[in-house]
């Protein structure tokens, strides 16, 4: 049941929006210093600039921030940029690797004034380490135990004043608690194209590509709302423009681009099409479990439920119901099925998709 020419692997899919460490190193190059070279997510960029420039006027820290939403969207690159426009170091961690107390404290007790230190997945981390961090997020202090057994006793441990940014792709499995120890929450939402188009001229400007604008805006088109993905694209165009082309990234050259890596002009791949395809063609168009979905498609349900789903749902290819996922009318467009309404009355189809 595997598409043809598709890889099952997510981690080798060109449109997945988490990162690879060939994106750590591109990543780096990409990644702007400062805030006003971040493009996209205008209202929080307006907001932070606010809230950086009153920060650096009362020499405080920043209030601790929390950024939430898709893989890709440049939590990680904000972060660096905080510290950045703090003039501060910023010091870089995740939930999984903080395994207990001594760990975190390790990291804590290490910070500058004003440094930044950067929890990616942090709902990852075990309940312990978290209880540990509240008081040091709160009053800048860690509880550190001396000694052992009978004689082991709970001594505060001042700590210089920092910014907490945690980021999370899952905010619905951030306790209340933590959630509430952040001054700020941010949501990144899918870039439009025009804002992904800009951030590909940029980056083929930084690679010494040439890029036609029409070339910039389809690129911007298939690269899912995600900069990570457009800028995963971009090296792929760059190689068919200088061995296929003029050297040129044109609208010719990324359709051509895409053909090969099996993109179409929604961004969906192979991968995302054969889910589809499954609901329509093997169950009606859904109801269909995710279970079921996952043995069909030879694939986990977390990778199902992960990988797959998230942009199909986002764009309206998919809809969850409480009996399982089905098909909407654009999936059935985007696929040249005829659709069938199995859900007539008088306020219309509930899964159209429109």
């Amino acid at each position: 049941m595997k598409a043809s020419g598709a890889s099952s692997n997510p981690e080798n899919r060109i449109v997945d929006p988490a990162g690879s460490g060939e994106d750590s190193s591109f990543d780096r190059v990409f990644r702007p210093s400062h805030l006003a070279e971040f493009v996209g997510q205008e209202k929080h960029k307006e907001n932070l600039s606010v809230y950086l420039e009153a920060a650096r006027k009362r020499g405080e820290p920043l209030d601790h921030i929390l950024l939430s939403g898709p893989p890709g969207l440049g939590k990680t690159t904000l972060a660096h940029i905080l510290a950045t426009e703090m003039g501060s170091q910023l010091h870089v961690t995740s939930g999984p690797s903080l395994e207990h107390k001594g760990v975190l404290t390790g990291i804590l007790t290490r910070l500058e004034k004003n440094d930044v230190l950067f929890i990616d997945e942090i709902h990852r981390m075990t309940a312990t380490v978290e209880e540990a961090l509240y008081p040091a997020i709160e009053d800048f202090r860690i509880n550190v135990m001396m000694g052992e057994g009978a004689f082991a006793e709970s001594i505060p441990l001042n700590l210089r004043p920092f910014t907490l940014v945690g980021a999370t792709t899952r905010t619905g499995l951030l306790t209340k608690p933590l959630q509430e120890r952040f001054g700020v929450t941010l949501r990144l939402d899918f870039y439009p194209p025009e804002d992904l188009a800009r951030i590909i001229e940029r980056s083929a400007k930084l690679l010494g590509a040439p890029i036609a604008p029409e070339g910039a805006l389809a690129l911007a088109e298939r690269s899912r709302g995600t900069p990570r993905v457009a800028n995963r694209l971009i090296r792929r165009a760059r190689d068919f423009a200088d061995v296929r082309g003029s050297g040129t990234i044109s609208r010719e050259i990324v359709e051509l681009t895409c053909e090969r890596l099996e993109i179409d002009s929604a961004g969906l791949d192979a991968m995302d099409r054969r889910l589809l395809e499954i609901v329509i063609d093997f169950y009606d168009g859904g109801p269909v479990g995710v279970e079921t979905l996952a043995a069909a498609m030879a694939e986990p349900r977390d990778t199902i439920e992960d990988v797959y789903e998230p942009f199909l749902l986002q764009q309206g290819f998919l809809a969850r119901t409480p009996r399982g996922r089905v098909a909407t009318r654009r999936a059935y467009s985007h696929l040249a099925r005829p659709w069938v309404d199995r859900n007539p009355s008088p306020q219309g189809n509930l899964f159209d998709g429109q």
